[in-house]
C-alpha cells in the first residue's frame, strides 16, 4: 500500500520531488501539513483545507487520548470518517508533547517520570496520571486510524548534556523496536478488515553530531516506509539545526520518505528542502495567524499596524486566486482589532495558501532543475521581519 517514488532531483542541491501512496490518498513531496491538533485545523473547514490544496493534516494522540479518547474515535469510525476529511492523516506519537512538560528529576518538574518501560505523565487537563509505554502508544495511533503513525520517541532538551543526551537515544531506539514489533503484530491481527498505517520511526540526538549519525544509521536500518527527524527547531539557533540536517543527510536511505517534525516556516523549509527533507508539519503559520499576521512574498507581517488601515490592497496582491483576495487589508484589519472571528480565519487561510503553493512551486523548480535559484530569489526578498 505505501510506495514512495522519486519523480526529481535537483543538480545543485539534495531537494528531491517525489509521491508517497497511502491508503487515502497520493502525498506529492516537499509537502507542508497543517496541524490539527484536536482533530482541526483552527477555522478552517475540510473543504477549505481541500479548496487551497492541503494533501495530509496532522493530529496528535497525546491530546486525542486525553479528550475525547481514542476508543472513542475508534467507534466513531477513525479520524478520517470523524473528522469528514478524507485525504491522508498523520499522528504524532505525543512524545513531545509529554516530555515538553519536564524531564523528571533533570528539570526538577515532577510531572514526568521515564523509566524502561515508557513514561509516566500528568494531564495538563486535570492532573491525573497516565502512562505511555510505546506499545501503548501504538494501539492509540491504531485506534485514531492515520495513513502514518509516530514512533514514541524521548526528545531530550536541546541543551542537554551528552550523558543525558546518549542515555535518551539509546532508549528511543529501544522504543523504536518495540513499537515496531508491536505494529506489525496489530497490522497482521487487523486481516485486511481496516486499512494499513505507516510507522516512522524518530532520529534524535540533539546537537551532538556522533549522537546524530548513530541514530540516522539505527532508525534508517528499521523495516519502516519512512523515517522522521525530532528534537530539532526547539531552541536552538537556525544555523545549528542546519548544520545537524547537513551532518545527517548523506546517510538517509535513498528510497524512505524524510519527515522533519514541528518545522515550518517559509525560510526554514526552503533551508531544509535544499538538504533532502521531503516532509513538514508545524503550527506557526495558524499560530501567528491568531495573532494578526500574515504572509505574501515580501515576507510576515502585522496587520494591526497603522499602515494597513487604509490599505486597499489584498494581502497578496500578486495572486489573485488566494481565498482572501476578494478582501481589503483595511477591512481585514477591522475584522482583526474587533476580534471578528472572520479576520481570524482569513489570516489562516491565507498563510496555509501560502506554504502550501510555496511547496508546489518547489516541487515545480526541483523538476525544472531550477530550485536553487527560486529558493536564492524568494529568500532575498521575504524578511520575517515581525
Amino acid at each position: 500500500m505505501f510506495e514512495f517514488q522519486i519523480l526529481a532531483k535537483d543538480s545543485n542541491s539534495k531537494a528531491r520531488r517525489g509521491l508517497f501512496q497511502t491508503p487515502h490518498g497520493v502525498i506529492e513531496t516537499p509537502i507542508f501539513m497543517p496541524v490539527g491538533t484536536l482533530g482541526s485545523v483552527k477555522g478552517v473547514s475540510p473543504d477549505e483545507l481541500e479548496q487551497i490544496g492541503a494533501q495530509i493534516i496532522l493530529a496528535n494522540t497525546y491530546h486525542l487520548y486525553l479528550r475525547p479518547g481514542d476508543q472513542l474515535i475508534r467507534q466513531m469510525g477513525g479520524l478520517h470518517q470523524w473528522t469528514q476529511w478524507k485525504k491522508p492523516i498523520l499522528t504524532d506519537s505525543g512524545g513531545f508533547q509529554v516530555f515538553s512538560m519536564g524531564h523528571g528529576s533533570k528539570s526538577g518538574n515532577n510531572r514526568v517520570k521515564i523509566s524502561e518501560d515508557g513514561v509516566e505523565f500528568k494531564s495538563h487537563l486535570d492532573g491525573q496520571k497516565h502512562y505511555f509505554s510505546p506499545e501503548k502508544v501504538i494501539e492509540i495511533e491504531h485506534n485514531l486510524g492515520a495513513d502514518i503513525i509516530m514512533a514514541l520517541d524521548e526528545c531530550a532538551p536541546h541543551n542537554s548534556e551528552k550523558k543525558y543526551a546518549q542515555a535518551a537515544l539509546d532508549r528511543t531506539h529501544r522504543w523504536a523496536e518495540r513499537c515496531v514489533k508491536h505494529h506489525q503484530e496489530l497490522e497482521k491481527a487487523k486481516n485486511g478488515q481496516r486499512p494499513e498505517q505507516a510507522l516512522f520511526p524518530i532520529i534524535q540526538g540533539t546537537l551532538f553530531e556522533d549522537l546524530r549519525l548513530e541514530s540516522t544509521q539505527f532508525i534508517s536500518s528499521l523495516n519502516t516506509h519512512g523515517l522522521a527527524i525530532g528534537g530539532l527547531s526547539v531552541g536552538e539557533e537556525r544555523s545549528e539545526m542546519y548544520h545537524i540536517l547537513d551532518i545527517m543527510q548523506p546517510h538517509y536511505p535513498e528510497q524512505k520518505p524524510r519527515y522533519l517534525m514541528g518545522v515550518g516556516t517559509p525560510n526554514d523549509l526552503l533551508e531544509s528542502i535544499e538538504r533532502g527533507i521531503d516532509m513538514f508539519d508545524c503550527v506557526h503559520a495558524t499560530r501567528v495567524a491568531r495573532h494578526g499576521c500574515f504572509y505574501n512574498n515580501d515576507g510576515r507581517h502585522q496587520i494591526k499596524n497603522e499602515e494597513y488601515k487604509l490599505d486597499q490592497l489584498p494581502l497578496d496582491p500578486e495572486d489573485p486566486n488566494n481565498p482572501t483576495a476578494k478582501f481589503s487589508r483595511s477591512y481585514i484589519r477591522h475584522l482583526v482589532k474587533e476580534n471578528e472571528m472572520l479576520g481570524i480565519r482569513l489570516l489562516t487561510l491565507n498563510n496555509l495558501y501560502f506554504l502550501l503553493k510555496l511547496m508546489e512551486k518547489v516541487r515545480e523548480h526541483i523538476s525544472a532543475g531550477t530550485f536553487t535559484t527560486f529558493k536564492k530569489n524568494f529568500l532575498s526578498r521575504f524578511q520575517d521581519s515581525v
